[in-house]
Order: C-alpha cells, then sequence, then structure tokens
C-alpha cells in the first residue's frame, strides 16, 4: 500500500492510471484525462470517458486490469475490497490507497493522489471546492436553524448513516444533525419503525447507492419532510464539492 507522509515529493509521474473509485476517476480525469485507461462500470462521470471498462468497484476484473499494465491503480479503503487490492499488489501493480472520512480529509487526500501521488499540478477546482465550503454560514443550515435527519442509504432492509461519514459531515457542514451519528455502526440496520419514531424532524433520501425518488422512500415516512439529494454531491469526493453547497443547500432548503 502506498502512503506517503504529507509533504513528501511527488513520486513520478504515472502515464497508465486505472481508477477503482467513481469520484475519484472524477478527479482524475478532470484534472489529467489522458492517463486513465481503466475504470469501474460505475464511474458515470465524465460522460465521454474513454476508459476500459473493468468491473464493479467490489468486483473488479483483476486479469484485466494486469492487462492494461498500469502504473498505479486508485483505490479507496471503504469502497474496494483488500482481496483484490492485494491480488493486483502481487500481480507487480502499484496500488495508491486513500481513507476519507470528513470533508478536510477528502481535501487532504486529493492533495495528496493527484500532487504527490500523480505528479500532477495542483488542479484549480480542487481550490474552488476549498472556498466553496470556506463559504460563512454554511454551518447555519437552510433557514438559519439546524435539523435532525435520519438519513437512509438502502431499504430492504433499511441501512442508514451511522457514525464517521464522510456524508455525515456534509450535512453536518450544512446544518443538518445525522440522527445516528454516534451510533457503534458506520451503516447500521435500523427497523422502519425505529426510524420513524426516531424524532428526526427530516428524512434525507440520495439517489446512491439506493435510488431514492419522489415516489420511492419518502411514502415511508409520513409527515416527516423528505430531502431527495444528489448522491454525487453528497457523497462524491471529486470536482462535484464546488458545487456541492449550492446544490445540496437548495434541495434541503426545499424539503417540507
Amino acid at each position: 500500500m502506498i502512503r506517503p507522509q504529507p509533504g513528501t515529493a511527488a513520486r513520478a509521474a504515472a502515464r497508465r492510471v486505472v481508477s477503482l473509485v467513481p469520484s475519484l476517476t472524477e478527479a482524475v480525469a478532470a484534472t489529467a484525462p489522458g492517463l486513465l485507461v481503466g475504470a469501474t462500470d460505475w464511474c458515470s462521470h465524465p460522460a465521454e470517458l474513454a476508459a476500459e471498462r473493468i468491473g464493479g468497484t467490489k468486483n473488479p476484473d483483476v486479469e484485466r486490469i494486469v492487462a492494461l499494465a498500469p502504473e498505479l491503480v486508485i483505490a479507496n479503503e471503504e469502497e474496494n475490497r483488500e482481496p483484490d487490492l492485494a491480488a493486483l499488489r502481487a500481480a507487480g501493480i502499484d496500488v495508491w490507497v486513500t481513507e476519507i472520512r470528513d470533508l478536510d480529509q477528502a481535501f487532504h487526500e486529493l492533495r495528496r493522489l493527484l500532487v504527490n501521488g500523480l505528479g500532477l499540478p495542483r488542479p484549480t477546482w480542487l481550490d474552488a471546492a476549498e472556498r466553496a465550503w470556506r463559504a460563512p454560514g454554511l454551518a447555519a443550515g437552510p433557514g438559519g436553524r439546524e435539523r435532525t435527519a435520519v438519513v437512509p442509504v438502502w431499504r430492504r432492509p433499511w441501512m442508514v448513516l451511522g457514525r464517521d461519514t464522510f456524508a455525515g459531515d456534509v450535512l453536518a457542514r450544512l446544518g443538518v444533525r445525522n440522527r445516528y451519528a454516534d451510533h457503534a455502526e458506520r451503516y447500521p440496520r435500523i427497523p422502519l419503525a425505529e426510524l420513524r419514531a426516531s424524532g428526526a424532524d427530516l428524512v434525507v433520501l440520495p439517489d446512491e447507492p439506493y435510488r431514492f425518488t419522489a415516489d420511492d422512500g419518502p411514502e415511508a415516512f409520513p409527515g416527516l419532510p423528505a430531502a431527495l439529494l444528489s448522491g454525487r454531491h453528497l457523497t462524491w469526493y471529486g470536482p462535484s464539492l464546488a458545487s456541492a453547497p449550492d446544490v445540496l443547500g437548495r434541495a434541503l432548503a426545499q424539503a417540507r
């Protein structure tokens, strides 16, 4: 596992990169699109990405990745499985693993990957993203008051955001407190009846990983305002961070 310390010199610039993380695929493509030779089936941004598809984040085709002869594979400790990364290392491929649990860590890891890992100049979109999240008044939330929310990420069974999650930190900075932020698990399974009785005054429903919509999700929480959020802006750490405060803030303000 490659984990250089902050401030270390950039490694030799990689010319062939495979990304196993959709948000990092977008980050690299927005900075140096010619580097990507492989990406997962879930890497949907940018839409015109021409990299070869190598399977999913949890089930990448290791043999196909090896055949692409990348100089670096980009991964994430939560999204990708260690056995797959170990198989890539065993094949002689460098694997760069990110760890991102909050917004500050996201900015740090993006700088570390793009500058130290790939030898690229610091991108202007990263500057724009950091400025966007320093805007005054973010923590007050829409309407100037903090709201308490349950944040499902799956149904059948119902699973919600728990402790120590990137999306939970994003919401907190927008004035939304996660009702299960102190849960022992990061993505606990909570019965629907308990979610309804949790005392939350808002339900936040992103469109990934489960695709909640106006017709699939809000009906499970009668009488509770529902905010339908862009999962890309809530959970991705890349160029979308620059517009995320505005996109998410408007959607939260519209929840009734």
